[in-house]
């Protein structure tokens, strides 16, 4: 497929990264000539004419901030009738559709930056308006940049805690085992390895076993041990009430943001 990017940033690196060595054909447009060259470096066809790479493409990926989509949207209505991809928080395939008309063409995911290393985990919003089709493209594009699953759009506010904005959480909390093993004298580069690996090793061990996520801790701590003293530690901080908390005000954000 031809899939042009409306948007060149963060978010839409990561996919090109994880995209690069596919069959699709690339394309990028964005006002940013930096942004622009820096993709153009991953093998991307960039454009300056927003209209231009819209009308070539198979799909369109709308990278952009919710702020702007009015504007971007009232630019390509009646011009392009590609498949639109929305990855943004908040933004509804019916603020799209009303906006582009409601013929358009539609899809809502919420991928998350692991995609640029084929790790990622996108929530494909399914709704009485998409056809199987038009799922099974958008299922085929994320599907090569990790795991995807599909879920009521209703649930699309409250998935972006759990796997858009979580990477964040995880690089926090790699940051802070690193920091802690360098005051016990580890390299610094060793620590943000060892530490990086045990929460993938950790991650996959969940995604791979039939175990419960606590019956996998529970195997880690022996009696009177070490990783059960730091397991007390853990919890008199709070550590899972701070992450849940976080995630609330994640999920209260993403409501604000609703079109």
């Amino acid at each position: 497929m031809n899939i042009g990017f409306i948007g060149a940033g963060n978010m839409a690196t990561a996919m090109i990264n994880g995209l690069k060595n596919t069959d699709h054909t690339l394309m990028a447009y964005d006002i940013n000539e930096g942004a622009l060259a820096k993709v153009a470096e991953l093998g991307v066809r960039t454009f300056t004419d927003m209209l231009d790479m819209a009308v070539r493409c198979n799909v369109v990926v709308l990278a952009i901030k919710p702020n702007i989509y009015e504007s971007v949207l009232t630019q390509l209505k009646g011009k392009a009738n590609p498949l639109y991809i929305s990855i943004a928080a908040g933004i509804t395939t019916s603020y799209v559709r009303s906006i582009l008309g409601n013929d358009a063409r539609v899809v809502r995911v919420m991928p998350n930056t692991p995609a640029m290393v084929g790790a990622g985990m996108t929530a494909i919003a399914k709704t009485e308006q998409n056809t199987e089709e038009e799922l099974k493209i958008a299922e085929t594009i994320f599907g090569q940049l990790g795991r995807t699953e599909q879920l009521p759009e209703s649930l699309m506010e409250a998935v972006i805690s759990l796997t858009g904005s979580s990477p964040a959480y995880v690089f926090m909390m790699i940051e802070a085992m690193a920091d802690a093993a360098v005051r016990s004298g580890i390299p610094r580069s060793l620590s943000y390895s060892l530490a990086a690996q045990a929460v993938y090793g950790s991650a996959k061990m969940v995604l791979e076993s039939s175990e419960h996520p606590a019956a996998l801790k529970d195997a880690v701590c022996s009696p009177g041990g070490t990783t059960i003293e730091a397991v007390r530690v853990l919890e008199e901080k709070g550590f899972r009430a701070a992450l849940q908390d976080a995630m609330s005000a994640c999920d209260k954000r993403a409501y604000e943001l609703k079109k």
